[in-house]
């Protein structure tokens, strides 16, 4: 196998496990390759130029090379910009990073997913300053995960006619085909949705009480859906405290 390098790519770190003495391998997520695994070679030494980079929900600038999978980082910068995570956002944070690790394949690409996960992290460590709430922070994030990696249908239009949901009208969500009208024999936990919901959630915007309410019934069934009985400890804890 060739010899890879790679320069300057952006990334997150979602996760590290101490290898070895001194070394640690890293989960990180990058723009352009994905989620990948890097060694980073003597991190854990105290004087370690690596050591006090390497933290998560800090952008970062990482350069790698390697044959295998596991590939060796050659360098870490800190981007910069984003305030540190506390209180109940950082433990938001962890459930990002939870979901990444289980819904992502190592070294696919996902530009538009990694941009929306900075922009959450960006908007988690400025929530004493944003207007919206954890769930409207959070809502964004769980429906383009769930989009980009194929697993929630559109919104907008319905699988039986291809036409948009009328605000008035109710709609069901149908696993692995979509919406389409409410019909008195649909099983009981499937999501029911108002066709306003369905559009405002489509375009982004869960500012309305009623869409942020009926998006959190529809993420929790299809995050649920995927998951099967992977259990996320930090969705879990962030449900029992009624965060999200």
């Amino acid at each position: 196998m060739a010899l890879i390098r790679v320069a300057d790519e952006p990334a997150f770190v979602l996760h590290s496990i101490p290898y070895k003495e001194t070394s640690l391998i890293l989960d990180v997520f990058t723009r352009q390759h994905g989620r990948m695994a890097l060694i980073a070679k003597g991190a854990k030494r105290p004087h370690s130029t690596l050591r006090p980079v390497l933290q998560r929900f800090v952008p970062l600038l990482v350069s790698w090379s390697g044959r295998s999978e596991l590939r060796t980082l050659t360098k870490s910068e800190w981007v910069g910009g984003t305030p540190s995570l506390v209180g109940d956002a950082l433990l938001c944070g962890f459930y990002l990073n939870e979901l990444l690790v289980k819904f992502l394949a190592r070294e696919d690409e996902y530009e538009k997913l990694y941009d929306r996960y900075m922009d959450t992290i960006s908007a988690l460590s400025n929530l004493e300053f944003e207007s919206k709430g954890l769930e409207e922070i959070l809502r964004p994030f769980e429906l383009s995960l769930l989009q980009e990696t194929g697993y929630a249908a559109a919104l907008d239009r319905c699988v039986e006619s291809n036409d948009a949901p009328l605000a008035d009208k109710q709609y069901v969500y149908q696993p692995e085909r979509g919406i389409r009208p409410i019909q008195g024999d649909d099983p009981g936990h499937w999501p029911v949705l108002m066709g306003r919901s369905l559009l405002a959630i489509a375009s982004g915007d869960f500012s309305h009480p009623e869409t942020l309410s009926e998006s959190k019934q529809l993420m929790r069934f299809l995050l649920g859906l995927h998951l099967q009985d992977q259990v996320l400890t930090t969705r879990q804890i962030l449900i029992d405290l009624k965060k999200i």
